[in-house]
């Protein structure tokens, strides 16, 4: 049961290899066997990949099941049309286009089952990648509120220098009516004269511009905190937004250019295993003897050939023979006088009725 289907999977013909030995049944199993589990590959190799493009086992489980299906034919199709022939160079050239179709399926088959064994080594490349971006993401973004950031601060710090200013001179003016009540500057004598109380009301007067500007810059400043602590959490949303975009690269192609970037030997060597599996049934095909398959399938295709072939020159025969016959059976008409004659009553016949007919139309027609 086993043995037949993978000589289904073979493409041979059933009919024929029932009559052969069963070395030769073998040898097609053999070839079927590379078919079947080459296609079995295939369906794992696509599902994983799709898994990593859809995210749903279901799905890809589907459209890998329709791969390998498509695979298995043309694997199915390539062995099955190569035919065993006299010539080794003309084997290889009939082989050719299918071989570079091999190299095709097993690249589209190899790639999905690398980036699963190396997924480790792709995912530590991924996540560089994604730290690098996510830094060169918050800088770009920090590009937009920096500059307004900083001009705020820089008014803070306006601010704040005023009042400092204003603080500086007040307590100038309090250093100097405290000298001149104590006589050691200005008029330099002892008590609270009438300069004095002069320079006691100046400094009483910044005193009080002091406290105002205070509790004004400091309501100006609060303000502008408030705006800084918006722009920053603005800043912290817009991160927090932009990181699942970062998060979720890690798609197909993502995983392939990470494959690309790992070293090229492990990877080239499992491109060859693949591409030694799907090459194998033609290598064996093109590098096996001549069988006794091969001569029944060769002998029962020119039973056919010879008989179309026969039939079509039959045709051929019939149809020019025909002519002729035809037209010696016309030449020995034309010369017989009687039928000459029957033939010119019924034109003379025919020619009446449509003058009668044509006469009565126009009759009508004056009427």
């Amino acid at each position: 049961m086993l043995q037949k289907f993978f000589i289904f999977c073979s493409g041979a013909d059933t009919d024929i290899l029932e009559t052969c030995s069963n070395g030769e049944r073998n040898k097609y199993a053999g070839i079927g066997a590379t078919v079947f589990f080459t296609a079995i590959m295939a369906f794992i190799a696509s599902g994983y990949a799709l898994y990593t493009v859809f995210d749903n086992i279901y799905t890809s489980i589907f459209f890998g099941l329709i791969w390998g299906l498509l695979i298995f034919n043309l694997d199915r199709y390539i062995v099955s049309t190569i035919k065993k022939r006299d010539s080794f160079k003309s084997e290889l050239l009939q082989a050719a286009p299918r071989i570079v179709l091999a190299i095709i399926i097993a690249i589209v088959i190899s790639k999905p089952l690398e980036m699963k064994i190396f997924e480790k080594e792709i995912n530590q490349v991924l996540l560089e990648e994604k730290n690098a971006m996510t830094l060169e993401n918050k800088e770009q973004l920090a590009l937009q509120y920096t500059p307004i950031i900083e001009s705020l601060n820089r008014d803070i710090a306006n601010l704040k220098n005023e009042v400092a200013q204003k603080e500086a001179e007040t307590n100038a003016l309090y250093d100097t009516y405290i000298a001149e009540a104590e006589g050691t500057a200005g008029t330099k004598l002892l008590g609270k004269g009438p300069v004095y109380a002069e320079k006691r009301e100046k400094h009483d007067a910044y005193l009080a511009e002091l406290q105002q500007l205070k509790q004004s810059n400091a309501k100006k400043i609060a303000v502008i905190e408030n705006q800084i602590a918006g722009l920053n959490t603005d800043y912290d949303k817009a991160v927090s937004n932009s990181q699942p975009v970062i998060d979720g690269f890690d798609g197909l192609m993502a995983r392939i250019n990470a494959l690309n970037k790992l070293p090229w030997l492990p990877s080239f060597f499992i491109f060859l295993l693949f591409l030694a599996i799907e090459t194998a049934p033609i290598i064996a095909k093109l590098l096996a003897p001549k069988g006794e398959y091969d001569y029944k399938l060769e002998e029962q295709e020119s039973v056919v050939a010879t008989w179309v072939t026969q039939k079509v020159a039959q045709r051929k025969l019939l149809m020019s023979t025909d002519a002729v016959m035809n037209q010696q059976i016309y030449e020995d008409i034309k010369s017989e006088e009687e039928l000459y004659r029957y033939k010119k009553e019924k034109a003379e016949e025919l020619m009446r009725l449509q003058a009668n007919s044509f006469h009565n139309t126009q009759v009508k027609g004056l009427s």
